[in-house]
């Protein structure tokens, strides 16, 4: 049998201006992602959505826990192979689409890597590894959407 890891959080929403949802503009989306032991994190929906641009929304979390999981992964596998990433970043993006029906998916999220690795001679095996990061990556499987990658290396 396969082993299970179980999460847990709750989400309370904070957006009730004293009407409710007595009408669409009647409330705030803000809410609190909270889980035990750990800070709090602010939410909102998408400003386009009447939401807080001063807080984090599902999409933009969505594209963290895919950059974020990819990272892992990467630098799991780059400790496995010898290869000494000093620094990583990632500048990922993504693309969604709203439907007719008000509802929408994300079509695509592409991730921009750039490691810095301790020699010259590491920089092949460090772009290859992106390649084998995204087939370990828990959440990259979880998605009904191309992950792209277009990473860059240097000393």
């Amino acid at each position: 049998m396969a082993k299970q890891h179980q999460y847990a959080l709750t989400i309370k929403w904070t957006g009730n201006t004293g009407e409710g949802t007595s009408t669409y503009r009647s409330y705030e989306r803000s809410h609190i992602i909270s889980v035990d032991n750990k800070p709090d994190i602010p939410g909102s929906s998408d400003p386009a959505f009447r939401g807080d641009s001063t807080k984090y929304n599902p999409e933009e979390l969505l594209v963290a826990s895919l950059s974020t999981c990819h990272m892992l992964s990467y630098l799991h596998l780059c400790a496995v192979a010898g290869v000494n990433v000093i620094e990583y970043t990632d500048k990922a993006t993504g693309v969604m689409v709203e439907t007719p029906d008000g509802g929408g998916h994300f079509s695509e999220v592409t991730l921009h890597p750039h490691v810095v690795v301790a020699d010259s001679s590491m920089i092949d095996k460090a772009n290859e590894l992106h390649h084998q990061a995204n087939k370990l990556c828990f959440i990259a499987n979880s998605c009904n959407f191309p992950v792209h990658h277009e990473p860059t290396c240097i000393v």
